[in-house]
């Protein structure tokens, strides 16, 4: 087969940024907003008796609302994904962002009078038939509800986020989008990339001196640009924590550990048990420095692909999309047909140009029922892993999709385990599919990117966020505190066993930039190490593909720790789950380290 790499968005809303569809859909939600005002406006909670009807409308309302604003929204950031230049997008995403407040405004009136009800007239109504599979997130949100402000004000926070929030996320993009880095080829040419071409070259094959030379360029290009960024990650995290504080909150990581239906409990666990398993992973690396020709490895080795032997591992889409197919059938053929589907429907974007935004993200449009994923396809392993990777979001979407809409609202760190599990299903496969030593080995170097990432790196920036924020409380933090916190949280991390490390990685990660999701770090080490609990369960049951989908159909019903306990059997404050899942990381390590030991 062969499939395109760009796209398809006109089946959304044809004719681009400037869709006739795009704007009658948009008058129509703010009629269906004002209809939902009105809805809400005829409340009356101290009713004796529930008016069972009217609940469930408001419930319909508001859902269709959200989904109506995803479907748009997915939209709208996909033109800007694929060509950070088009200025009109950003018009259009600012007026969905103020359809979004309108429609947050209204949510926060819902949680509010759900408060006022009384427990029994409240168990009632989630007792409907037609409202038993909202229960938890209603109950959710009626606890939500008790922290919440009087409504005046609650508004004017919303109103403010849109410039004062909202509005610092897209800054950090608009300054991106401008950035070039010098680079120059095995030739000697001197070109210009965008900020989404160097990073990708970082991780493709290339000699040591042109990598660090790269590399240097890279750090500069951010260093002239650390004012602005500064300023714009202190304003977002400081109106972040002042919304914390007018709601009470003075834990910074309240709010996370919430959104993510997850106690700190499990987080500490999780994270004691990546402390005391992260040497093998620096024993590991050291290793691939000698390998490299190299004493240690310096921050620009970190996802540099071992190139061993003579053989290539590049592969073209079109392989990468038949391997990620026949791998996936063997372990479900559901995703099998998912992912089939969405290479022939053009659901992904992965064509290698100028003007991209960098990395790689699955959105789901909930109207449509379908998914879009965005990426950069070069040819190397960890293009076709990172391929399988959002198609394991796009599966998790796919066997939601009948569910309530609020169902389908799974917290991030739960998020990552079917994507980091398809993941693991296309690594391991490329493994044992190699035929000699020198390929199994390149190809085991690729998989350990995701152990190295979600223990060490991943690690590095949940020390570094916390720091950040403790900083933040106090004052203003300045480039130079900003770039020594990193420094200081990388050395931590990797325990000091890098040459170099990359001070400025606080600015070059989009991650800390994200307005709607504090501490964008930890859940990734969560849903690594819960699907590598998945994974080996996978291999030993005949079921496999019914579980997996009852798992994740159940992702935004219950808390992280019920989940794995329904599911799993597992309870996540004590380690020896999270140990299982760090014996399967030792086995590959295990296998590197005998295979390339004859090579020193």
């Amino acid at each position: 087969m062969h499939y395109s790499e760009t796209w398809d968005l006109d089946s959304i809303f044809p004719g681009g940024i400037d869709s006739p569809a795009l704007k009658t859909k948009l008058t129509t939600i703010k009629q269906q907003l004002h209809e939902a005002e009105t809805t809400l406006a005829n409340w009356r909670a101290d009713a004796d008796t529930p008016d069972y009807d009217w609940f469930q409308q408001i419930v319909a309302e508001l859902q269709t609302i959200e989904a109506g604003l995803a479907q748009c929204e997915v939209f709208v950031v996909a033109i800007q994904s694929a060509d950070a230049r088009d200025t009109k997008a950003g018009i259009v995403l600012n007026q969905l962002y103020q359809l979004d407040n309108d429609q947050q405004k209204l949510m926060t009136q819902f949680k509010k009078q759900l408060v006022q009800l009384s427990q029994a007239t409240f168990a009632k109504l989630i007792a409907q038939p037609e409202l038993q599979s909202l229960a938890f997130n209603l109950t959710e949100m009626r606890q939500q509800g008790l922290a919440l402000l009087d409504s005046q004000t609650e508004a004017l926070i919303n109103n403010l986020a849109v410039d004062g929030f909202q509005g610092w996320s897209d800054h950090y993009d608009t300054l991106v989008s401008q950035m070039q880095i010098k680079y120059t080829d095995q030739t000697g040419q001197t070109k210009l990339l965008s900020a989404g071409q160097a990073q990708n070259m970082l991780a493709a094959a290339m000699p040591n001196e042109q990598r660090a030379d790269l590399m240097a360029n890279w750090e500069q290009a951010w260093q002239q640009n650390a004012a602005p960024i500064a300023d714009t990650l202190n304003h977002l995290a400081g109106f972040r924590l002042q919304a914390y504080k007018a709601h009470g909150t003075t834990n910074f990581l309240q709010k996370p550990l919430e959104l993510n239906r997850m106690s700190q409990e499990t987080l500490d666990t999780m994270y004691d048990v990546v402390d005391r398993n992260k040497q093998m992973l620096l024993h590991y690396l050291q290793r691939k420095a000698l390998l490299m020709g190299k004493q240690q490895v310096d921050w620009q080795d970190l996802e540099a692909p071992l190139t061993l032997g003579t053989a290539t591992n590049s592969q073209t889409y079109d392989e990468a999309a038949a391997f990620v197919i026949s791998n996936f059938q063997k372990f479900s053929p559901k995703m099998a047909q998912l992912a089939k589907y969405a290479f022939a429907h053009r659901w992904i974007e992965a064509e290698n140009r100028p003007n991209k935004r960098p990395g790689g993200y699955m959105d789901n449009l909930p109207e449509t029922k379908e998914s879009r994923i965005f990426m950069t396809f070069t040819g190397s392993p960890n293009d076709t892993a990172t391929l399988a990777h959002e198609l394991g979001h796009a599966f998790h979407a796919d066997v939601i999709k009948d569910l309530p809409f609020w169902r389908q609202d799974y917290a991030m760190n739960v998020a990552e385990t079917a994507s980091t599990f398809a993941e693991l299903i296309v690594a391991d496969a490329n493994v044992k599919a190699a035929t000699d030593t020198a390929t199994k080995l390149n190809l085991l170097d690729a998989k350990m990117q995701n152990p190295l990432a979600m223990f060490l790196d991943i690690h590095a920036r949940y020390l570094f966020e916390t720091q950040f924020y403790q900083a933040r409380l106090q004052h203003v933090v300045t480039p130079a505190e900003l770039s020594a916190l990193m420094l200081q949280a990388q050395k931590s991390a990797y325990d000091n066993a890098l040459t170099t490390y990359h001070p400025m990685f606080w600015a070059s990660k989009l991650h800390f930039y994200i307005s709607d999701v504090p501490f964008y770090n930890f859940p990734y080490t969560f849903g690594y190490l819960f699907s590598l609990g998945i994974y080996a369960q996978a291999k030993q049951d005949a079921q496999f593909e019914d579980h997996y989908i009852a798992l994740l159909r159940d992702t935004a019903n219950m808390s992280t720790e019920d989940l794995a306990k329904k599911h799993l059997g597992v309870d996540l404050t004590k380690p020896d789950f999270w140990q299982a899942g760090v014996a399967l990381i030792k086995r590959d390590i295990d296998e590197f380290m005998a295979l390339s030991a004859p090579l020193l």
